[in-house]
């Protein structure tokens, strides 16, 4: 596949006498930038839309599994260097794919993967959940493409001062950088393995899902002849699963973080399970029983950590809500002629004029938030895109799970009893958030790369456009009754925390078990006190410490996937620890094969069972 269409980029302005030698942006224009080189081709913007789709459905079936949104932009440019190699082999393709467009192709791919993230499936999953509301697919494919759009413009007038001035590290945005360098610097044999990793791993995941989900000949679940209590260890959800796509997830994660998780799953199933059911508190020994308490004090915990985490980065909070001002100034910056290359800082605030009244209708007539109401969550969705985009950039963590319980404390006073309108406002607030993060990750990407801005603004939002429309329709396909979700074949650990918080935010708390009153404020006291430890104890111990998020999220997700997902971190750290050339060209494309090809087999296994065509 060729392409004769793309998108010339402009020469660099000609540089005012009095530049300062030490302005990084001037330095950017005369050493990095590359406008000779091919960008947002057409062939970059079509094949990054359909790698998007797919990274979008592999992190939707990911996220109802796990709780977790899997990076896109490293696999997705693992995977377009690899499918050019080979179409390049077949003659399909007679110009090789640039690096810069490979950027270009990674960030539409990263804003149609992204999708799922930011709340968007945590809120719409919550939604089902405690209203078994489901909207129409047309609006809520638009509801889900505006918020992405809004953050996708909200980027734009923070982006010089967070990348070019302050060069904040943006690590997995640096990391992509250099993935995408070193395989093209590196010609076919270096990004060959990566590729062919990738490709192998995707394959055996879809044969072991075929197998098992497909043809039945594969147990789900390999239990153990042992009992608890009387009752047998699956039944606490002890056991081994053979997804593969857990193992993959796992695989990503520290090792730390995993093993919190595997600690805090048994001791949720092992030791405070019986006790509750011993006790009477939990009815029966079942995962919804018994995630129906364990959610409360693992909601708390999440909410907490985050909170606190977030109020350590007060400095970042600080620069960016005092930066605001600064970004719409014309400064000595300006003088330079940068502003030729980026995006005109009038496109954030006419974006958000055309768009605020469509997401403000939307939020009305879908979910009955009013119209006032929708008009306070804009701008404070666009305030917390802004915050959200810094602690990004200096610490690669993007804090929805702080960003949107702030929103659901503050429409649950101004809004109180309505539930969709508390769930979906936070969403606002997180996908606002999310796309604004992801666009300055991949912005970084390019800025190290010398790629154009605009061009990558312009990318992210072909990807949104993508993600939107395939996200919605995929969600109803694989979860048509909304009644398995919170289930332990669909844990949905996210969307429990986040339906969660919203009860307790829009209905009160006297309705719960007093034990699990108790519990909140016992989780609450363990995300601050794990959270503090884990920000004052000296770098050198952090790594033994418990993560809070792992604590938090094995109290709502079964035994066996913390099991299942420390297996697959403990592979990869040692791998990394014995043979460190091998677990750099296997570890994060192979772990990304083993999830795309599970998740992408479940869908198209999910498709043939409601045409029929299998059997459950």
């Amino acid at each position: 596949m060729t392409s004769s269409t793309e998108t010339k980029p402009d020469a660099p302005p000609a540089q005012p006498a009095d530049t300062r030698p030490d302005d990084p942006e001037a330095r950017w224009l005369a050493e990095t930038y590359r406008p000779d080189e091919p960008n947002l081709t057409a062939r970059a913007i079509v094949v990054g839309m359909l790698v998007g789709a797919v990274m979008c459905l592999s992190n939707l079936y990911v996220f109802f599994k796990t709780g977790w949104s899997m990076g896109v932009t490293l696999t997705a440019c693992i995977l377009a260097f690899g499918a050019f190699r080979g179409l390049s082999a077949l003659g399909v393709v007679k110009r090789p794919l640039g690096v810069l467009e490979n950027n270009a192709l990674t960030t539409v791919a990263s804003g149609a993967g992204f999708m799922t993230g930011g709340g968007n499936m945590a809120a719409f999953g919550a939604l089902l959940m405690v209203t078994t509301m489901r909207p129409p697919a047309v609006p809520m494919i638009a509801w889900f493409a505006v918020i992405a759009a809004m953050g996708v413009f909200a980027a734009i007038p923070i982006k010089r001062q967070l990348v070019n001035r302050e060069a904040l590290p943006f690590p997995t945005g640096t990391a992509t950088a250099e993935t995408i360098r070193g395989m093209h610097e590196a010609g076919a044999d270096g990004g060959k393995a990566k590729a062919k990793a990738l490709a192998a791993a995707a394959l055996f995941g879809a044969a072991v899902t075929w197998l098992r989900d497909g043809w039945h000949l594969i147990p789900a679940t390999l239990t153990l002849p042992l009992t608890l209590g009387g009752v047998a260890l699956e039944k606490w959800t002890i056991a081994l699963k053979s997804e593969v796509v857990l193992l993959g997830g796992g695989a990503l994660m520290s090792l730390r973080t995993a093993g919190s998780m595997l600690a805090g799953g048994l001791l949720t199933y092992t030791v405070l399970a019986p006790g509750l059911v011993a006790s009477g508190v939990v009815r029966e020994v079942s995962y919804k029983s018994i995630v129906g308490w364990t959610l409360w004090p693992g909601a708390a915990l999440l909410v907490a950590s985050g909170l606190t985490s977030f109020a350590f980065d007060y400095k970042s909070v600080a620069r960016s809500l005092s930066g605001l001002g600064r970004v719409f100034r014309r400064g000595p910056a300006e003088e330079t002629g940068i502003s030729a290359v980026e995006c005109p800082d009038w496109w954030f605030p006419a974006a958000f004029v055309l768009l605020s009244p469509i997401v403000i209708g939307l939020a009305a007539w879908l979910f009955h938030i009013p119209w006032w109401a929708g008009a306070v969550a804009v701008p404070l969705a666009a305030l917390m895109g802004f915050v959200a985009a810094r602690v990004t950039g200096e610490t690669d963590v993007t804090p929805t799970k702080a960003l949107g319980p702030v929103t659901q404390l503050v429409f649950g006073v101004i809004t109180p009893g309505n539930l969709p309108g508390n769930i979906m406002s936070a969403n606002v607030t997180g996908g606002i958030g999310l796309h604004a993060a992801d666009l300055l990750t991949t912005l970084k990407t390019g800025f190290l790369l010398g790629a154009r801005p605009r061009d990558q603004v312009k990318a992210q939002l072909f990807g949104v456009v993508a993600g939107a429309l395939v996200v919605v329709p995929a969600f109803n396909l694989i979860l048509p009754d909304s009644s398995v979700l919170g289930s332990e074949a669909w844990p949905a650990p996210s969307c429990v925390v986040w339906a969660g918080v919203s009860k307790a935010f829009s209905g009160g708390l006297d309705s719960l078990h007093p034990t699990a009153r108790t519990a909140i404020w016992v989780g609450l006291a363990l995300g601050v006190a794990l959270a503090l430890l884990e920000k004052l104890a000296p770098p050198r111990l952090r790594p033994y410490l418990p993560s809070p998020s792992g604590v938090g999220i094995a109290m709502v997700i079964p035994a066996s996937n913390c099991v299942a997902m420390f297996v697959g971190a403990a592979i990869a750290a040692a791998m990394q620890r014995l043979r460190p050339k091998l677990a750099g060209e296997t570890v994060v494309p192979g772990a990304s094969g083993l999830i795309a090809g599970e998740s992408l087999m479940g869908i198209v296994i999910a498709l043939l069972i409601v045409s029929g065509v299998l059997a459950k």
